[in-house]
């Protein structure tokens, strides 16, 4: 078993070209499946893959949910499905197990959004001079400045930044590179901070943790939860939350959907359209606290 996935992990990297977190996530979900099949048939090798059938998929989707959402499951059977139709590609198997058992049905999931008064109270509250603070100013002014995923900040390069122009390259999911727009705010954040810095070269990475490496996005995650304590913020915010504050917005601002499609670099418009859920249910929500004869307020 330790063979093909090592080959579908090769795959995955030159064939498919998928990103290195997707990459990650299906082996882990893979080396999970192959432990719940040692645990079942003992060794496991291609004549087990084999008679994998519609019943002992459905028994490891019932051990899964036990302790993972359905979103969860899903990802994880889309992992399987892959690797399934890579083992028939390659003549391993002559069908796809996968094929058999249908996508558990998703919860409706709308993505944790700051109020822009929460998102400018991180951003404000990191006030120090330090290059530390310097740093991850810069990070949150540019996370919700441009909507870049974290891992596109993470990967981001000085001379990626063209400050004259106003515009950030980032290379996105499937290694789709775009081309976004940086505020006037975050700019002045990224100058202070490479100043600090001694104006590093083009090549280096822009964010730098304690030690000179590149930042991971765990770091990221870790140093937006203090920030958020020292900021008085309540909410369990991830720095994806500040690309999802960035696209509701904009969308309650009055951007198109379309060209917020194209900020985020959303291969489909259905993944850029939650966002208008969230927009609806914000609206609800100040209609509801505003209006003199709203229901809520009249109970």
């Amino acid at each position: 078993m330790q063979s093909l996935l090592t080959s579908f992990d090769r795959h995955l990297l030159v064939v498919r070209n998928v990103s290195e977190h997707t990459r990650n996530a299906y082996m882990l979900d893979l080396g999970e499946f192959n432990a719940f099949l040692e645990s079942s048939f003992g060794d496991v090798d291609i004549d087990c893959l084999a008679r994998i059938d519609r019943i002992v998929l459905r028994r490891y989707l019932a051990q899964l949910h036990k302790k993972n959402r359905k979103s969860t499951i899903a990802r994880k059977l889309s992992a399987l499905r892959t690797f399934f139709r890579y083992l028939v590609r390659e003549g391993h198997l002559s069908a796809n197990p996968g094929d058999l058992v249908s996508t558990p049905r998703q919860e409706k999931y709308l993505p944790t959004v700051m109020t822009v008064d929460e998102t400018f109270a991180l951003i404000d509250s990191i006030n120090k001079a330090d290059r530390l603070s310097l740093r991850d100013r810069a990070i949150f002014e540019l996370l919700y400045s441009s909507g870049l995923r974290v891992s596109e900040l993470t990967g981001l390069d000085v001379g990626k930044v063209y400050f004259d122009q106003e515009l950030v390259r980032v290379t996105g999911k499937g290694e789709k590179e775009r081309i976004v727009p940086v505020g006037q705010h975050a700019l002045g954040a990224l100058r202070a901070y490479l100043e600090e810095r001694g104006a590093p070269g083009d090549q280096e990475p822009m964010f730098l943790n304690r030690n000179g490496g590149r930042l991971t996005p765990r770091s990221i995650q870790r140093h937006l939860k203090k920030h958020l304590l020292l900021a008085g913020i309540i909410k369990d915010a991830t720095p994806h939350a500040l690309r999802h504050s960035f696209a509701t917005h904009l969308l309650d601002g009055g951007a198109d959907l379309r060209a917020i499609q194209e900020l985020l670099g959303h291969a489909s418009l259905s993944t850029t359209q939650k966002y208008t859920q969230v927009s609806v249910d914000h609206l609800t929500s100040v209609y509801d606290n505003a209006h003199p004869r709203s229901r809520k307020k009249n109970d």
